[in-house]
């Protein structure tokens, strides 16, 4: 079992390859080493599974005004109104960026040319959500990879797993130094020293025992910087979406928004529309609302999904719009050019995170966030769709150009080299089945105790149990030689303790927490996010103001 003695030196070392990291790692390509790291093949990760689109007001007839009174609108008051204007004033510059990395964005004839053609989502009062057809996400990715391909200062590490953030102190000053990563396929762990590194790790909707996301969405970032003493915001709203496909080899795959947005409508068995009962938005009302009015009628009725339906549209249409859509929905036996689709709600989106300032920076020297880890100010009690792209490449142009306007940070080769690890004192365990038991077990019981709707009884049941499996997690973790699985479970029980604590703490329903022993919103909770700090916290103030 030996390791890597002699560390890997970054000026900045990118923990994540989804929209966040790789747009980080190509706005600094031109002038610093960047290593990126990625859990899987560098493709792969919640980027690569956003169907809808990237909002940003591209329109005449839209306005940064009306983009910003929906977002704010969705946020249920609990938004950083500053964070909201900076992210959507950004929007134009951001498509056009990747516009000119060759993004396939669908476009639309107009007087002998042709303009991005712009679909509307729950929540936007304008259709501004730039798509390519339903695999935005897909070609955003692979555009991205593509051009970070071609950047020599760019290394990709991928199948490796960040197993925690090392610090340091550096000239007085305790800062971020790196980061210990285990390669996923020798199981070796090194050292990898760089004086900046960004945590683009996505969110932790797998703690859940149905999602939306791939598997690789474990909270890693989070957990790691809880540990490193970052601050960690609204972790008690957990975006459900709406409507995944109701199939048991589907892995809950997700039909998008965009569905509802041309035209799809919510559906009980009997043929029976319900959502105009729940909201005047109908189908296009936020994710909040729908996902508690489809959890609301299939408890009521005790079924087990609803129907979305968009088969009133002519087929040509829908093939054209969701041709994915319809193509993967035809491998489990449904044509929703003919017929309803089943779908119930999958755990979708982390609208908190780690608490950033407007530059991605944390509460840590030299660590930066960005994505769906971070906790920025803009999604509030609830996102919207297609502002979470848009979050990422904002906030990733954002960090990289503060990181380029440091002067004063050391040399990689000149930080302080931190123990090499030490597996001398643990062997191979005989007992992978824990692993596995205890990573069923805590997203069964998140799924049944913190899920859409919640109850202090149910939390406080969730927490007493939580706390027993991470007594076996160290345990286990101290003892054995540590696994990829092993990581993540960790990390997961992990944020689902920050997750039942941030629900515990908010005494009112807001957006995407909805508590029956608290059913009302509270005014007085106006702009006041749930903030919670690490025992080992710095504690250097606000940092969400620069």
């Amino acid at each position: 079992m030996g390791t890597v003695q002699q560390p890997r030196l970054a000026d900045v070392l990118v923990i994540g390859s989804g929209a966040a990291g790789l747009s980080a790692a190509l706005h600094l390509a031109p002038h610093r080493r960047v290593t990126v790291i990625s859990k899987g093949p560098v493709d792969e990760g919640s980027t690569r599974y956003a169907q809808g689109g990237i909002s940003a007001v591209l329109d005449r007839t839209d306005s940064f005004d009306a983009h910003i009174q929906d977002t704010l609108d969705a946020g249920a008051g609990l938004c950083d109104p500053d964070a909201v204007r900076r992210t959507v004033a950004a929007g134009p510059e951001a498509i056009h960026w990747l516009l000119n990395l060759g993004v396939p964005f669908t476009r639309e004839p107009l007087e002998g040319r042709s303009r991005l053609h712009l679909t509307r989502e729950g929540g936007h009062s304008a259709r501004r959500v730039a798509h390519a057809a339903d695999a935005t996400g897909r070609a955003i990715e692979e555009a991205l990879v593509r051009s970070a391909s071609g950047q020599g200062s760019i290394e990709v590490f991928e199948r490796h797993v960040a197993v925690d953030l090392i610090t340091q102190p550096v000239d007085g000053t305790r800062r971020v130094v790196g980061a210990y990563v285990q390669d996923a396929k020798t199981r070796e762990v090194e050292t990898i020293l760089a004086p900046t590194v960004i945590l683009a790790t996505g969110g932790a909707s797998k703690v859940y025992l149905y999602s939306s996301n791939p598997d690789g969405s474990t909270g890693d970032g989070i957990a790691m910087a809880w540990r490193a003493g970052c601050r960690i915001a609204n972790m008690e709203f957990m975006q459900f979406h709406p409507t995944c496909l109701f199939h048991p080899r589907a892995k809950s795959f997700l039909i998008s928004e965009a569905v509802r947005g041309e035209g799809g409508v919510l559906l009980l068995p009997n043929g029976e529309r319900f959502m105009p009962r729940f909201d005047e938005r109908a189908e296009l009302a936020p994710r909040d609302i729908v996902a508690r009015a489809v959890d609301h009628e299939m408890k009521r009725l005790g079924i087990d999904h609803v129907n979305l339906d968009i088969s009133h549209k002519p087929a040509e249409f829908i093939r054209e719009h969701f041709p994915t859509i319809h193509e993967r929905c035809l491998e489990f036996g449904f044509d929703m050019t003919r017929e309803p689709l089943p779908v119930v709600p999958a755990a979708h989106y982390t609208c908190g995170g780690v608490m950033v300032n407007h530059f991605g920076q944390t509460d840590l020297p030299g660590l930066y966030a960005a994505g769906e880890a971070s906790y920025t100010g803009l999604h509030g009690a609830n996102r919207m769709a297609s502002n979470s792209l848009l979050e990422c490449l904002v906030y990733a142009r954002a960090a990289a150009d503060h990181i380029l306007s440091q002067t004063d940070l050391p040399a990689p080769e000149n930080l302080p080299v931190p123990p090499a690890w030490d597996e001398s004192r643990v062997t191979e365990s005989q007992e992978e089945v824990v692993v596995a038991h205890d990573w069923d077990e805590l997203r069964r019981l998140m799924w049944d105790y913190v899920g859409i709707v919640r109850a202090r009884e149910r939390l406080h049941r969730a927490e007493r149990r939580i706390r027993i499996l991470q007594e076996e997690i160290h345990e286990y973790y101290s003892h054995f030689r540590i696994s990829p699985d092993l990581l993540e479970l960790r990390n997961l029980a992990m944020v689902a303790e920050i997750i039942v604590k941030s629900a515990l703490s908010r005494k009112e329903s807001r957006g995407l927490h909805f508590i029956r022993d608290y059913p009302d919103t509270d005014p007085a909770l106006d702009g006041q996010p749930t903030i919670l700090a690490p025992e080992n916290a710095l504690r250097p103030g606000d940092t969400r103001r620069p």
